[in-house]
């Protein structure tokens, strides 16, 4: 391996200004950074992690980093469940955390690595982020270490992890459960188009249809952008000219849109339409008919996120991507059709 003298020299630059790449400080140009990483890359230079987390008070802190606080919807626990696992796996380490809430609507006026330097943030989790935001790219070609929720991290650097269940799996299976029951005339509640787990949900559709010999161009797809009233809105126009026998939602919020519209429209759930959701939220098994979902672990979520975001900065993560296991919850609000 390397040194870091050997960097500087075929560089060009001082071993200080290599150290200070590393070290994500602002004073160096990006585009030295980014030579610097290449002829590190290739010489097969690697920094003593381990070492700078000792000698350096920055490295010390975690940032939890995320936009799902500060939606306008109460019922939406997600984010706080995220904080608890998170919060669980930093209190028993030697590592501090701080956290850092970000309104989704400005997201993208904010680089993530310039805001964990300004912060002297060391390694940061990131939750609620897009894969259209246009500050992912820098995200992933940076040296800073991260862990990302709900995007499959399909970079080759090595300090970036990422956490999830298998989304196109869950969306399978639970597609499955309805299309077993012998709903065909389903409409799909999709969330936001840009997002990584609307791509992977409406994959996992798209596979169970198949499976049956259908395509995903047979059923209606209404866009909600994972919003309760947009929900509302979309099935209660929808309901005023067609009735489907189920609608199977990418989130709870937005099964709870779908079943008020249900219900105004004169509708019994499941008898005359059945409904799913996705995520389990605590109201789930309180709803009226309780409501047939996909439970994500939220709290397991943040606390392997915690881990996995250590391990990188310690230099000692076996894999970069963790699949955290979902389950199908079977309630009461899908009828089994006749045959």
């Amino acid at each position: 391996m390397a040194t870091i003298k050997e960097v500087a020299k075929k560089a060009n630059v001082s071993v200080s200004v290599v150290s200070k790449s590393f070290n994500n400080y602002k004073d160096v140009k990006e585009e030295t950074r980014q030579r610097i990483f290449a002829v590190a890359k290739e010489l097969d230079y690697s920094p003593n992690i381990n070492a700078k987390n000792l000698s350096s008070k920055k490295r010390m802190t975690i940032g939890l980093i995320s936009s799902g606080v500060l939606n306008d919807n109460v019922k939406d626990s997600n984010a706080f469940d995220i904080f608890k696992g998170v919060y669980r796996a930093v209190a028993d380490s030697r590592f501090d955390l701080s956290i850092n809430l970000i309104d989704s609507k400005r997201q993208t006026q904010q680089s993530y690595v310039q805001y964990c330097r300004e912060r002297n943030i060391g390694g940061a989790i990131l939750q609620g982020i897009r894969t259209d935001d246009q500050y992912y790219k820098e995200l992933i070609d940076t040296s800073l270490p991260c862990v990302v929720l709900d995007i499959m991290n399909e970079s080759d650097n090595g300090m970036i992890g990422s956490v999830s269940i298998d989304n196109a799996k869950a969306a399978r299976e639970i597609a499955g459960y309805l299309l077993q029951r012998n709903h065909r005339d389903i409409v799909v509640i999709a969330g936001t188009p840009e997002t990584y787990v609307n791509k992977e949900r409406i994959k996992g559709v798209e596979e169970a249809l198949q499976s049956c010999g259908l395509e995903l161009e047979g059923l209606t797809v209404l866009e909600a952008d994972f919003s309760e009233e947009q929900a509302y809105l979309l099935a209660k126009k929808y309901l005023q000219e067609q009735q489907p026998t189920a609608f199977l939602c990418f989130s709870d919020l937005m099964a709870i849109g779908v079943m008020k519209a249900v219900k105004e429209a004169g509708l019994k759930i499941p008898e005359d339409i059945s409904v799913t959701g996705f995520d389990d939220l605590v109201f789930c098994s309180y709803t009226e008919p309780a409501l047939t979902t996909i439970r994500q672990d939220f709290i397991e979520i943040g606390k392997n996120a915690a881990q996995l975001l250590q391990a990188i900065k310690e230099n000692n993560a076996v894999k970069q991507h963790i699949w955290i296991e979902h389950q199908l919850m079977e309630r009461d609000s899908v009828k089994t059709l006749a045959n």
